[in-house]
């Protein structure tokens, strides 16, 4: 038990939890207009079809946009401070909500290449995080 804030899982989202457990980053993929979808829905928001189908993401992308959490954001966050909350550009496109870790603080940047990583937190629920990775 963990006394952090964790995701809902909810039918939406189910199968993205269920494929981080066993370390993979799944997106969406549109069937009609093949645009990249992040995060788990049932409507593409780009033309509203309702034929997406999930691919395993690359898990490579670039920090989009970054801040240093220097208070906790909740429960259970004290011990990590300072922590960096970032946007994270993926290959396919797609934009998400992490963290960056192993990396010192003052050497993040945007436009940094990163891989995610995988942090179990409770038996239901692992966490995609990422990590600074070399070009290439």
């Amino acid at each position: 038990m963990t006394d952090k804030l964790l995701p809902v899982i909810d039918p939406e989202s189910r199968f993205f939890w269920e494929m981080c457990a066993q370390e993979k980053l799944m997106i969406q993929q549109c069937e009609d207009c093949g645009k990249h979808v992040f995060y788990p829905r049932s409507i593409c928001p780009h033309c509203m079809s309702d034929r997406l189908r999930w691919i395993e993401s690359s898990g490579r992308g670039r920090v989009y946009s970054y801040t240093v959490a220097r208070r906790p954001g909740g429960p259970g966050y004290e011990k990590e401070v300072p922590y960096i909350v970032a946007i994270i550009e993926l290959e396919e496109g797609v934009r998400m909500m992490s963290t960056i870790v192993d990396i010192p603080i003052e050497e993040v940047r945007c436009g940094m290449p990163v891989q995610v990583l995988f942090e179990k937190v409770t038996e239901e629920i692992t966490l995609p995080k990422f990590a600074a990775r070399l070009e290439g």
